[in-house]
C-alpha cells in the first residue's frame, strides 16, 4: 500500500481546531502541561546518553566551553518545548562533533564556524519552504531506513560504552569494562534489567486500540457465558495486571539511573565537589578567523548538512507523526528553530546542536509526552550552567559511562523500532538497502542516495508491469 504524506502539516492541525484561533498563553499552557509528572520526568533523562558524552567528549578534548553549552541548549530545550508541545529534542551535531574528535586542527573556532553555515543553510531551506518540498519528495521507506541506520549505531555505541571502558577525550575504547566497581558491566547489565522490568518493550497503542475494538465488536454478538468467563478471567489475572501497570508509569526508571550514576560519580572522586564553583561562565564572542571558516565548510559543514536535513527534519517530522499525530510539526518550523538557535548560541562557544529522531525516541521511550517534559530538561541545565558553569565538567567527567550506555541502548532500540511499519517487501527492501549503506559507508547521506535510486527504480518496474499487462 502506498504511504501518503500530507505536504503542509501545519494546515491539518490547523484544520483540527475548528474553534478558531486559540491565545498564545493558552496555546504554552498547553504544550508545556505534563501529562503525568513522573512519565514526563523520567522522559526528560532519555537523550542524555547521547547529550552528556558527546558534549563531555569535546570538554575534555577541544576545550568547549560547558557552562555555556548548558545555557544555551537549556534554553533551546525550553523553547523547542514551548512551540511544538512534544518531546523534540536538542542533540549535538555529530558529524561536526566527530570530525573534532578526530582531527587535531579541527578546534572550537571550526566548530563554531561549521555550525553557523550549517545552521544557515538550513534556515534557507526552512525560510523558502524548500524543506517542506524535501519532506514531501522523500518516500517513507527511505526514511525509515535512516531511521534505523540511526538507531542500531546507536545501540552499538551504547554497547561499546557497555562492554569497554573509554577516554571520552581522545573518543577511543581503553579495554574490557570489569565486572564489578563503581562503573562495572554488573552495574550495567542491572540497569538494563532495572528499566526493562519497569518499561518492558514499550508501548502498543495502535496494536492494542485495534486488538481492543475488535474484541468488543465480537463480544457484541457472544454468549453470555463467553462474557461471564471474560469477567471472571479479569477479576483472577486483570486484578494483578492492573496494579502492575498502575505502579510501572510511576517508578521513573530512568531518573533513578541518571541519580544513581552521580552519585557513584561523586563517590568514584569525591574531591571533585569540593572542586565545583558558584557562578556561570564568562560568555566571549568566538572569534573564527577566515582559514576556520573554510576548515568549518569543508570539514564540518559538508557532511552534516545532509545528515542534518534528512534525520534532524525529515526523520523528525515523520516521527512526530507516527508519535504524536495531534501534534504534528512541520519541517519548515523545524528547520527554522534549527537555524536559528545555532546562529545564536554558536557565536558564544555553544556546542552546534540540532533536533535529532534518535533524542525523540528515546524521550518518548521513558515516558516524555509533552513539550513540558525537555522544558524539565531545560530547566535543569540553565540551573546548572548559572549555578556552577564550567566547574560541573570535574563531576561529570566521573559519571560511569556504563550507564551512560544503557540510556543510550534503549534510545536506539526505540528508533529502529520505528521501522517495522513497512507494508511490503519492496518497501522493507528499500528501507534495509538504505540502512545497509548507510551503516557499512558511515554516511546517512550515501545511504538516502542508494535509497532514493532504488525505490525509483523500483517504481519504474512497477510501472512498467502494469503497462505491459494492460497492453
Amino acid at each position: 500500500m502506498a504511504t501518503t504524506v500530507n505536504p503542509d502539516p501545519e494546515a491539518a492541525v490547523a484544520g483540527k481546531e475548528p474553534r478558531g484561533p486559540r491565545s498564545l498563553l493558552a496555546r504554552a499552557r498547553d504544550n508545556l502541561a505534563f501529562r503525568s509528572v513522573w512519565p514526563e520526568l523520567n522522559g526528560a533523562m532519555g537523550d542524555l546518553g547521547t547529550y552528556i558524552p558527546i558534549v563531555l567528549s569535546l570538554a575534555l578534548a577541544r576545550h568547549l566551553d560547558l557552562g555555556t553549552t548548558l545555557i544555551f541548549t537549556g534554553a533551546y530545550n525550553a523553547v523547542t518545548g514551548l512551540i511544538y508541545g512534544v518531546p523534540m529534542p536538542v542533540q549535538p551535531m555529530k558529524a561536526i562533533a566527530a570530525t573534532a574528535l578526530s582531527d587535531p586542527s579541527f578546534g572550537i573556532p571550526e566548530v563554531m564556524a561549521a555550525g553557523i553555515l550549517t545552521a544557515a543553510f538550513v534556515l534557507f531551506l526552512g525560510v523558502t519552504r524548500l524543506m517542506q518540498l524535501v519532506y514531501w519528495f522523500v518516500p517513507l521507506p527511505v526514511v525509515r531506513g535512516i531511521q534505523l541506520a540511526q538507531g542500531l549505531n546507536f545501540a552499538m555505541v551504547a554497547v561499546k560504552y557497555i562492554r569497554y571502558e573509554q577516554d571520552l577525550g581522545k573518543g577511543k575504547s581503553t579495554g574490557r569494562r570489569p565486572w564489578t566497581g563503581l562503573d562495572g558491566l554488573i552495574l550495567a547489565i542491572a540497569a538494563i534489567c532495572f528499566i526493562l522490568l519497569v518499561n518492558g518493550a514499550g508501548s502498543e497503542r495502535s496494536r492494542n486500540s485495534n486488538r481492543t475494538e475488535q474484541d468488543q465488536g465480537h463480544g457484541q454478538g457472544g454468549d453470555r457465558d463467553t462474557q461471564e468467563e471474560g469477567r471472571q478471567e479479569e477479576e483472577t489475572e486483570g486484578r494483578w495486571r492492573s496494579m502492575i501497570r498502575g505502579a510501572a508509569p510511576a517508578i521513573p526508571s530512568a531518573v533513578i539511573v541518571f541519580v544513581v550514576g552521580v552519585a557513584f560519580a561523586v563517590a568514584r572522586h569525591p574531591a571533585a565537589v569540593r572542586e565545583l564553583r558558584a557562578g556561570p561562565s564568562r560568555m566571549r564572542v568566538v572569534r573564527i578567523p577566515r582559514e576556520a571558516w573554510k576548515q568549518g565548510f569543508l570539514k564540518g559543514a559538508v557532511p552534516q548538512i545532509p545528515l542534518s536535513v534528512l534525520n534532524s527534519v525529515v526523520a523528525v517530522c515523520k516521527l512526530t507523526r507516527d508519535l504524536f499525530p495531534e501534534k504534528e510539526a512541520s519541517a519548515t518550523s523545524v528547520s527554522v528553530t534549527m537555524g536559528a538557535m545555532n546562529l545564536v548560541g554558536c557565536w558564544f562557544g555553544a556546542m552546534p546542536c540540532c533536533h535529532g529522531a534518535g533524542g525523540l525516541a528515546g524521550q518518548y521511550k521513558f515516558g516524555g509526552r509533552s513539550g513540558g517534559c525537555v522544558a524539565a530538561l531545560g530547566a535543569l541545565k540553565l540551573a546548572l550552567g548559572l549555578a556552577l558553569g564550567g566547574s560541573m565538567l570535574r563531576v561529570l567527567v566521573e559519571f560511569p559511562v556504563g550507564l551512560l550506555g544503557v540510556l543510550l541502548l534503549f534510545a536506539g532500540v526505540e528508533l529502529a523500532v520505528a521501522a517495522r511499519d513497512m507494508s511490503s517487501k519492496a518497501e522493507a527492501f528499500v528501507m534495509l538497502l538504505c540502512t545497509a549503506v548507510s551503516l557499512v559507508g558511515s554516511s546517512a547521506a550515501l545511504g538516502f542516495l542508494c535509497g532514493m535510486v532504488a525505490h525509483g527504480l523500483l517504481m519504474l518496474r512497477a510501472w512498467a508491469m502494469g503497462v505491459s499487462r494492460s497492453g
